[in-house]
Formats: C-alpha cells, sequence, structure tokens
C-alpha cells in the first residue's frame, strides 16, 4: 500500500516533493538571511548601548547577544529560537519582533489585498481589451497608462492625490487608518480594520476606515495595474496570433467567444504567475505609499527598523518576505493544475 501511495506522479508522491522544495527553500533563505544580518555593516550592539557607552558595557551586551561565539553556533541558537517562535526584541519597540509583524502586517495586507483587486480587476480586463483592439485609440490609450503608472513615483501620486482628493476635494479620508476618534471603539480581532468593524456590527467604524483605504489602496492598485496590463496584452497578443484563432474565427464564432474563451483561457496560467508577484511585491514594497499616508504597516516598520539599525527585526520582516513568496508560489503551481489540467503531467 505505502508502494502504491508513493507511486510515481501519485498525488501524495507530488505533494511530498512539493514540500521538500518549500523547506529546502525557506532553509537556504534562513542561511542568506542570517549572513546578510550578520555581514550588514551595522553594528546592532552599538544600536542598542547608544555611541556614548564605554567598553565594558559594550562587551557585556556583545555577549549577552552571543556574538562572542562562531558563526556556526550563532546560527544554531538563531534557528533554535526561530523554531519556538522567538525572532528576538525590537529595538524599536522593545517588544517581540513577532508581536510586531503580528500587529503591523494586517494593516499592509489589507492594503495590499484591496490594490491588488483594483490592479487585477481593471488591468486583466484592459490588456485584453488593448491586444483585441492593436493599434487602435483603445490600445494606445491602455499604453500610454501602463506608461504613466511604471514611470510615475509612486510617492509623488500620493502626495498629488492626498492633495487632490482630500486636500482640495474632501472625497476621501486622509493620513492613517481612521479619524484619531474611532480608535479603538471596535476589537481588534483579525487586525484588518473594515472586517474587525463589520464583525461588530460597527458600520461609522467600517465606513470611515474605507474611506481611509481607497486612497492609497487604489494609488497602489494603479502601480500595479500597469504591470498587469501590460503582460496581459502581450500575453494576448502572442494568442491571438496562433492558427487555433483563426480556425475559431473561420468556424463563425464571435469575437468574443475568440477572445474570451479560446484565447484568454489559454493565458490563464501565466496570469496567475504575474498577479502572484505582483500581490507578492505589494505586500514588501508597499513603503512608499505607507510612509506618505501615514499608514502603520509592515513598510513603516521595517523601514524605522532599518533607519535604527534593529537588525532583529529587519531579519524577521526579510524572512517573512521570502516565506510570502514561497507560499505564493506554490500557491500558483497549485492553481496552476485547477485551470490547466495538462500540467498535472
Amino acid at each position: 500500500m505505502s508502494v502504491s501511495l508513493f507511486a510515481p506522479g501519485s498525488p501524495a508522491r507530488r505533494l511530498s516533493g512539493r514540500l521538500i522544495q518549500v523547506i529546502v527553500t525557506l532553509f537556504g533563505l534562513l542561511v542568506l538571511t542570517f549572513v546578510i544580518g550578520r555581514v550588514m555593516p551595522i553594528d546592532p550592539v552599538l544600536a542598542i548601548v547608544g555611541p556614548d557607552a564605554d567598553h565594558s558595557t559594550y562587551q557585556q551586551v556583545y555577549q549577552q547577544l552571543g556574538f562572542d561565539k562562531s558563526l556556526p553556533t550563532q546560527f544554531v541558537i538563531y534557528l533554535t529560537n526561530l523554531l519556538q517562535g522567538d525572532l528576538g526584541n525590537a529595538l524599536l519597540t522593545g517588544k517581540p519582533v513577532m508581536d510586531d509583524i503580528l500587529r503591523v502586517f494586517p494593516a499592509t495586507l489589507e492594503l495590499a489585498t484591496v490594490a491588488i483587486i483594483v490592479g487585477a480587476g481593471l488591468g486583466i480586463p484592459l490588456g485584453v481589451l488593448a491586444a483585441a483592439r492593436r493599434n487602435s485609440l483603445a490600445d494606445y490609450v491602455v499604453r500610454i497608462i501602463s506608461l504613466a503608472g511604471y514611470s510615475t513615483p509612486i510617492f509623488w501620486v500620493g502626495m498629488m492625490g492626498l492633495l487632490l482628493f482630500y486636500a482640495w476635494l474632501g472625497w476621501v479620508g486622509g493620513a492613517g487608518r481612521l479619524d484619531l476618534g474611532l480608535e479603538g471603539l471596535v476589537p481588534r480581532r483579525s487586525g484588518l480594520i473594515t472586517v474587525d468593524a463589520l464583525l461588530a456590527g460597527n458600520g461609522q467604524v467600517f465606513w470611515n476606515a474605507l474611506n481611509h483605504l481607497v486612497l492609497p489602496a487604489s494609488l497602489l492598485g494603479f502601480h500595479s495595474l500597469a504591470y498587469i496590463s501590460r503582460m496581459t496584452r502581450s500575453f494576448m497578443l502572442a494568442q491571438l496570433s496562433q492558427e487555433f484563432i483563426i480556425t475559431a474565427r473561420v468556424k463563425g464564432l464571435t469575437e468574443r467567444q475568440v477572445i474570451w474563451n479560446h484565447a484568454f483561457r489559454n493565458i490563464l496560467v501565466q496570469l496567475l504567475t504575474v498577479v502572484a508577484l505582483a500581490y507578492g511585491s505589494l505586500l514588501e514594497g508597499a513603503v512608499l505609499i505607507e510612509t506618505v499616508f501615514s499608514w502603520p504597516g509592515f513598510g513603516s516598520y521595517l523601514t524605522g527598523s532599518l533607519l535604527l539599525g534593529d537588525m532583529n527585526a529587519v531579519m524577521g520582516c526579510v524572512l517573512l518576505v521570502g516565506v510570502i513568496f514561497v507560499m505564493l508560489n506554490l500557491l500558483s503551481d497549485m492553481l496552476y493544475q485547477l485551470f490547466d489540467p495538462r500540467t498535472k503531467s
């Protein structure tokens, strides 16, 4: 029975193979993160004791942190603590890094999730439209939008958005996730304010949170829209030039059927990777938008930790980013088989 369970091509065999790949990848990432944390030109001891500390105090903290031990020994200690959920304490807050990440990451998750919905929800149809009407006015407009999304600095777009939609028109909320008077009115469950407000049945907090969320998420989504629409257009152009598309048109199928039922279905697998990578980039790359909008998320926390030289927090954040990308790639592989059964072989 065990032989048939793990026979070549069996689901158990494929699952075990993927798990091994994930474990090896995460271990390599862990080693790389540890080495980078040790070779960076930042002295974590000096960041703790301050520049005015005497030599004896410096040496005491140096030994307490285990830096007097060899690198392999330090790595074993770090790995042991990590397996227990201990990433060390953050200098910025004085709290465990794991607690800090669990506190700030939901804010970025909420922002990035709405942004990818905007980016993919608009970018994919625009890319399909541009490819279906190649060299038309619609195609040129979509390409200009993509170029603007790529070339315009995101922090400048954020500041202009605040100036126009908040300061002048008053359509959206300002900086932060909520108005100050509404903070703490709903219990924290998921860390996503909109979700927590719905669970608590507090419509005032929900609409206020959504009012603060819509502008930074839309601007961030515009940045990912540029990438997604461009890739969608490229994939669709490659499909529309294939012989089976000509055959479908000769058979009398409508242009809508040709585009969506034939060409678009063939690029779904490629688009999954594009959207997954765009989502991962939003989760770890929303630093500038979070800074402009005073959004208390993961990007702001990582930036503050870097400026302070807090290597425990930096290594914890880098490790989380790596885990996110590995998990998104694994999810993409699993979805491949759902949309394209040919990949099962």
